[in-house]
C-alpha cells in the first residue's frame, strides 16, 4: 500500500487510528534505539538507510539511491517491519526467533526481511528496539560489501 507522503508525520497522519498509533510508537522505539550513522528517509515508506556520507557507492541495484537497511510500512492487512539485517546476521535471525514467542503470544510471521505484525495491540516493541540495537551502520556496511564480493565471484 503506497502512501504518498513527504514526512513521516505526514505519512502517519494517513492513517486509520489504531495503525497511525502504532507506526508512530515503532517509529519512536526505532529512532531511540538505532545506532547513531543511520539516516531516515521517505520512499513510498519510512526508511532508515547508510546515508552516501557514510557509503558513496550507494545501493548497487541503484548507485544513485543510499543502501537501505530496515523500513516502515502500513500494508492492506498489516504493519511491515523491514529489516535487512535480520536476513544478513543469521545468528541475529536466529537469537530474534527465540525471543519473539517471549514478548508476544503470537506466532512469528516473517519473510526473509520482513516482520508483519497483523493485530497492533500485539506489537513487541521492546524486542523492536533490542534488535534496532545490534547492528550499527559499520557491521551491515562490511557484510554489505562482503555480500557483493561474493555475488561478484559467483558471476565469473
Amino acid at each position: 500500500m503506497l502512501i504518498n507522503a513527504a514526512t513521516p508525520e505526514e505519512y502517519i497522519s494517513k492513517l486509520p487510528e489504531d495503525r497511525a498509533q502504532a507506526i508512530e510508537r515503532l517509529l519512536k522505539t526505532i529512532r531511540d534505539n538505532l545506532p547513531p550513522g543511520f539516516e531516515e528517509v521517505m520512499d513510498g515508506m519510512i526508511v532508515f538507510v547508510i546515508p552516501f556520507s557514510l557509503y558513496p557507492p550507494g545501493y548497487h541495484v541503484n548507485p544513485k539511491e543510499p543502501v537501505p537497511f530496515m523500513g516502515l510500512a502500513s500494508q492492506k492487512n498489516y504493519i511491515a517491519f523491514y529489516h535487512m539485517g535480520i536476513e544478513a546476521f543469521p545468528e541475529i535471525l536466529k537469537w530474534f526467533q527465540e525471543e519473539y514467542p517471549k514478548h508476544v503470544n503470537t506466532k512469528l510471521d516473517m519473510g526473509k526481511s520482513c516482520i508483519r505484525f497483523k493485530n497492533v495491540k500485539k506489537i513487541p516493541y521492546d524486542l523492536v528496539g533490542e534488535l534496532c540495537q545490534k547492528i550499527t551502520p559499520e557491521d551491515y556496511l562490511k557484510t554489505y560489501e562482503n555480500f557483493l564480493k561474493t555475488r561478484v565471484k559467483k558471476s565469473k
